[in-house]
């Protein structure tokens, strides 16, 4: 028996499925029809997932339970004083179902995310909207720019799209998309602000911006010129650790083609992650590359545009990055791992150690659900119907169930089983929710694509109603970085400061912290260590030992340890973005030693 469906994973490629059912049981493969799917499957989905040991039996205070008493437990303890933390473990749309129950408990969800939320805010900035580009826009550039962005790891189904492109990566981490690209630019991280601004002074110096799209759809972008001869050349160039030569290169792939920059997550992982999407949006501008056939700038989209949300409602809300745990007596946490994924680990383990009744709702046995007082087993996104929406692509998916599981709870099923325990009215059937989201999507060539999707975004403007100019950036604040010693850097010697700046990049067998962990830590071999050493690094907010893997790919100013790692989440701050309430994963120097 064959059945299409897709993956659930928090991934830009969105696959879309065929799984085969047989007496042995489950065999996924690429849906060939499927235009993004390219005929191959991550080894996550179809290795990892269906091999992963799954909590099957519902659990309340250290002993098994059966389900309708794990959940007369849960509504027992459910009140105005909860919280609702959701993680990133399934990307249907019927996860948010749970904001339902939360509102009617007149209670609390979270806002911001862990995520994109600052590069979102900037692109916001700009545009006004934040559009999704088509991968068939990338497939008829001249050019690509890959601006960190590990397309072979986080987004591999969209390599073929850049088959034949003339390739320019910029990355402080030679990857493997860098080591195949025509010119690599390994700037200093949190250097992407700085370098989107010098391009665009370099751009109107060498008169190669596209002064007549600019006087019809930017036209501030002579003010914006002016802002970029603020930023002095020599002094920024140096602290980037690029030269004029490459800038040089790098204007000569821009003049006069058509260019994509797709732009990853790595970059906005700061305080001023949203200065940075807005520079990098605003050095697209004066070059005219929004509106047009093969050009634009490719961020994390905003997947439901265009949709009407039924599970958009209204709640009392904290901070994702921050979460004050400590304040509620009782803690749901579904579909993730926070004391594993959030940020100053430390705060956050001892807080929820300490709530009264913390709830797992989820697939595999973490740190989180090891610190539960209540567990509820989940069902996984092959065994129940859902709709995949994508923030890589504008297709549509619709999750038909594969597999039948005699254990474990939906995400709808836990809802309306919570309504009737507390009496509530006014939830709608698992299908009118579906077909609710279903109901509004279009079709392009047969497949189901976003009511916001067009084939050129930003054709007539900016905005929600498209009548608008691109804003430029003209300010930028950064309390984390000097400035002014900008100014003074080559009149002085600047202390020397031996600490590594934190990189920490998707791995490519593991999402997020789901399946495969590690404690590998990647140095540049000038640093001193051997492979197999072990270092304890720190900072202000923990302190964590890993073992050394020397790599010649990294820069000697870095160390760069993938988001699988465990523990490495005790090392990062929990601040917020400027604007976005984004997390700063990448906002933190550590200090390093042999042990």
């Amino acid at each position: 028996m064959s059945i299409k469906s897709a993956c659930g994973f928090d991934c830009y490629d969105a696959c879309k499925i065929v799984a085969r059912v047989d007496e042995d049981g489950v065999k996924l493969d690429a849906d060939n029809s499927h235009p993004y799917s390219n005929s191959a499957l991550c080894r996550v989905l179809n290795q990892d997932m269906l091999k992963a040991p799954r909590i099957t039996k519902p659990m309340v205070d250290g002993r098994e339970v059966t389900m309708s008493e794990a959940l007369d437990e849960v509504a027992k303890v459910l009140n105005s004083n909860s919280l609702l933390w959701r993680g990133s473990g399934n990307f249907g749309v019927i996860q948010q179902i749970t904001d339902l129950l939360f509102a009617k408990l007149d209670s609390h969800t979270t806002k911001g995310t862990l995520c994109d939320g600052a590069g979102d805010a900037g692109v916001l900035e700009g545009r006004g909207v934040n559009k999704s580009l088509s991968p068939k826009q990338i497939a008829q550039a001249d050019v690509v720019v890959v601006w960190g962005r590990n397309i072979t790891v986080t987004n591999a189904h969209l390599m073929p799209y850049l088959e034949g492109k003339k390739l320019v990566v910029i990355d402080p981490v030679k990857t493997p998309i860098a080591k195949m690209a025509h010119l690599h630019l390994a700037i200093k991280p949190r250097m992407d602000y700085y370098l989107a601004i010098m391009l665009a002074r370099f751009v109107f110096m060498d008169g190669c911006e596209d002064s007549t799209w600019c006087e019809e759809f930017a036209s501030e972008y002579e003010e914006f010129y002016e802002y970029t001869r603020e930023h002095r050349i020599k002094a920024i160039l140096e602290e980037m650790g690029i030269d004029l030569a490459m800038m040089g290169q790098m204007v000569e792939f821009l003049r006069g083609q058509k260019v994509v920059f797709l732009v990853g997550n790595g970059v906005q992982k700061y305080s001023i992650g949203s200065y940075t999407l807005h520079a990098i949006d605003s050095l697209g501008a004066i070059l005219g590359l929004f509106g047009k056939e093969g050009c634009g700038v490719d961020f994390i989209s905003n997947s439901k545009l265009g949709f009407d949300n039924p599970f958009d409602v209204k709640t009392k809300k904290v901070h994702k990055v921050n979460t004050p745990f400590e304040r509620f007596d009782t803690v749901l946490v579904q579909g993730g791992n926070p004391a594993e994924s959030m940020p100053n680990g430390n705060r956050v383990r001892e807080e929820l150690s300490k709530v009264a009744n913390l709830i797992y709702f989820g697939l595999y046995e973490n740190e989180t659900s090891r610190l539960s007082r209540i567990i509820i087993p989940a069902k996984n996104f092959l065994e129940k119907d859902d709709v995949r929406l994508s923030y890589g692509h504008h297709y549509i998916h619709k999750m038909n169930r594969v597999l039948e599981c005699e254990y474990g709870i939906s995400e709808y099923e836990f809802v309306k089983e919570l309504f009737d325990r507390l009496g509530f009215d006014g939830l709608k059937s698992e299908d009118e929710y579906i077909s609710s989201w279903l109901e509004q999507v279009l079709f392009d060539e047969d497949e189901m694509v976003s009511p916001a999707y067009e084939e050129i975004p930003y054709q007539n403007g900016f905005g929600e109603d498209g009548e608008d100019e691109f804003e430029f950036i003209d300010d930028f604040d950064d309390d984390f970085i000097d400035t002014k010693r900008f100014r003074k850097i080559r009149k002085r010697k600047a202390k020397v400061d031996d600490r590594l700046h934190l990189i920490t990049p998707k791995p490519n067998n593991s999402i997020n912290t789901q399946f495969n962990q590690h404690n590998q830590a990647l140095f540049h071999p000038s640093l001193g260590y051997s492979d197999g050493d072990m270092v304890e690094l720190s900072s202000e907010y923990g302190s964590v030992k890993f073992e050394v893997v020397l790599s010649e790919d990294v820069r000697a100013d870095c160390v760069v340890i993938k988001a699988n790692a465990k523990d490495v989440n005790l090392l990062t701050p929990d601040i917020i973005s400027e604007y976005g309430d984004g997390a700063c994963y990448q906002e933190v120097m550590l200090e390093h030693k042999s042990i």
